[in-house]
């Protein structure tokens, strides 16, 4: 049933993927329409998301935001579909760095580097970043699909510039290993996610809501003295996103217990509360707010 459902959608996410960006945008526009006035998909989630840690806003405004966020929403996925045939000068022209001279310097510390970001403007181009003339090997962390197809669809999709994907499950053992072998590479990480409420052992407050938060990355870059950076992506437009590169710690091993997961989540934060609209608010981030903190969990200040 699998394979069925992948070779019936599969010829049209790949004729989606060749159309000019002009055509592929009204694509988008059609989507859009289908998503938010037809379907209203998960509209009363983002709802509440937007209520919630902006309560100091209109309705009008929350509506203004709602309706950005979608439109901006439709684009990205559409623009994940657009990585199976976009070419390499094309990307790179649409996912730009400004200050790729700073990732250099690092690369030439002979550390390896966590590149941690949030689900903000577009995380499906980072791709991009190994196009730039890196030394090292960029692996990129993501959470494996069920569909065994569709899977490789998108590990396909995302190593198609020379990035090499990993599942959540497989990243420790990843790094471990090239670490005692001498293989220095980039590892982007999605950071924001919302871990489970029996695995939420650290609590942060994030868009002024306490949630519990992965530490992984803080661990592990201050025990395998690992540089940390956050990748601020910007949307220029419409297709075209610039990135830039924010130190976070060159010495992560004297960093004091949680500095790296407190300076990622202020970044993030900035970015949100400046153009709320480019954050994906359809992720319930804030879904464990009313729960108990377990006693044995540390809340962050």
């Amino acid at each position: 049933m699998q394979g069925l459902v992948f070779w019936l959608i599969y010829p049209i996410l790949w004729l989606i993927s060749i159309l000019p960006f002009r055509l592929f945008y009204i694509v988008s526009d059609l989507v859009f329409v289908l998503v938010y006035h037809i379907i209203g998909y998960r509209k009363k989630t983002v709802r509440n998301n937007l209520e919630l840690v902006f309560p100091e806003k209109s309705e009008d405004e929350i509506k203004q935001i709602q309706k950005k966020f979608y439109s901006h929403m439709c684009d990205m996925f559409l623009e994940m579909i657009k990585s199976i045939s976009i070419s390499e000068k094309e990307i790179e022209k649409r996912f730009t760095f400004t200050n790729l001279e700073y990732l250099r310097q690092l690369e030439n510390q002979d550390k390896s580097l966590i590149v941690m970001l949030g689900h903000y403007a577009s995380y499906e181009w980072i791709n991009a970043l190994q196009l730039y003339g890196l030394k090292y090997r960029t692996y990129g962390i993501y959470k494996q699909i069920k569909n065994r197809r569709f899977d490789n669809l998108v590990k396909k999709i995302r190593g198609r510039f020379g990035g090499t994907l990993i599942t959540t499950k497989e990243t420790t053992s990843t790094i471990r290993y090239n670490q005692e072998k001498g293989i220095l590479a980039n590892y982007a990480m999605i950071a924001d996610q919302s871990p489970k409420l029996s695995r939420a052992k650290y609590w942060i407050d994030f868009m002024g809501i306490t949630v519990p938060v992965f530490e992984g990355s803080d661990r592990m870059a201050r025990k395998l003295d690992m540089a940390v950076i956050y990748l601020h992506v910007e949307k220029k437009g419409r297709g075209f996103y610039e990135a830039t590169i924010k130190p976070i710690t060159e010495d992560a091993p004297n960093e004091p217990e949680h500095a790296i997961t407190k300076k990622f989540v202020e970044y993030l934060e900035s970015q949100i509360r400046k153009k709320p609209e480019y954050y994906l608010w359809t992720h319930k981030r804030w879904k464990h707010r009313n729960e108990p903190i377990p006693e044995n969990s540390e809340i962050i200040n």
